[in-house]
């Protein structure tokens, strides 16, 4: 699948590189050397993927992931890192980013990220139109989450798992399934972003749940993956 991508490289090589891996797939390509111009780039035209180095010369990375996500909300956000901390892999990810490769970065895997974020459009495997569990309700056909009539505004990765997850509510699914499932059957690399996208959306449902509303809750279930359940009578639901 062809995309319009914006990549934000400061190394005249590295940029090179990866502008001509690209292209030879087919898509369309733009490089900035700098996060003012990256921003510029963003809010003059419409880009599928942001490719971001996070080492820019004049802005601090992280900042310009923030900017970037409020710029473009719909757009695919992948940083490109040498920080490979796994503090500063969460950093970028809360910042808005929907994923991460660290450098030096492997174009076959580059190009395996990017084909799945890209997976878009299609019904996550197993979910119907509407899913209800309590007073959460996934509307796969409008795109749109609601809490006890609340609406809320997830990023694309949020919803797809938030749908996948609601389509089988109180069934323990493993976090390889979950990432075949949301992100693509041949992923590989590191599965820190599932994480990351489960806490981001505990967050965001408690953030949209009103007093007495019956919310369900992602539970951790060690060793494996994550199941959406609703709480016993007189739990709280927990927000990380």
């Amino acid at each position: 699948m062809a995309a319009r991508i914006l990549l934000v490289e400061d190394d005249p090589t590295i940029g090179e590189v990866l502008t001509a891996s690209l292209r030879s797939h087919a898509h369309e390509v733009v490089c900035e050397r700098t996060g003012t111009g990256g921003l510029a780039r963003a809010r003059s035209s419409a880009v599928d993927l942001v490719l971001l180095d996070l080492g820019l010369p004049d802005l601090d990375g992280v900042e310009v992931c923030r900017q970037l996500r409020r710029i473009q909300p719909g757009c695919v956000l992948v940083m490109l890192t040498a920080r490979s901390t796994e503090m500063d892999v969460v950093v970028g990810l809360e910042a808005g980013a929907d994923d991460y490769l660290v450098k030096p970065v492997r174009l076959a895997e580059l190009h395996a990220r990017i084909r799945a974020h890209l997976r878009r459009g299609g019904a996550t495997p197993g979910e119907p139109g509407i899913c209800a569990v309590g007073d959460l309700v996934v509307d796969g056909l409008r795109h749109k989450v609601t809490v006890a009539g609340r609406e809320l505004h997830l990023r694309p990765k949020e919803f797809d798992l938030l749908a996948r997850l609601a389509a089988q509510p109180e069934v323990a699914h493993s976090r390889d399934e979950l990432m075949s499932d949301v992100w693509d059957a041949n992923w590989f690399g590191s599965t820190k972003t599932l994480d990351v996208h489960v806490a981001a959306l505990r967050r965001r449902i408690h953030e949209g749940a009103g007093t007495g509303a019956l919310v369900p809750r992602i539970v951790t279930v060690r060793g494996h993956g994550y199941r959406l359940e609703l709480p016993a009578a007189g739990e709280d639901l927990p927000t990380s």
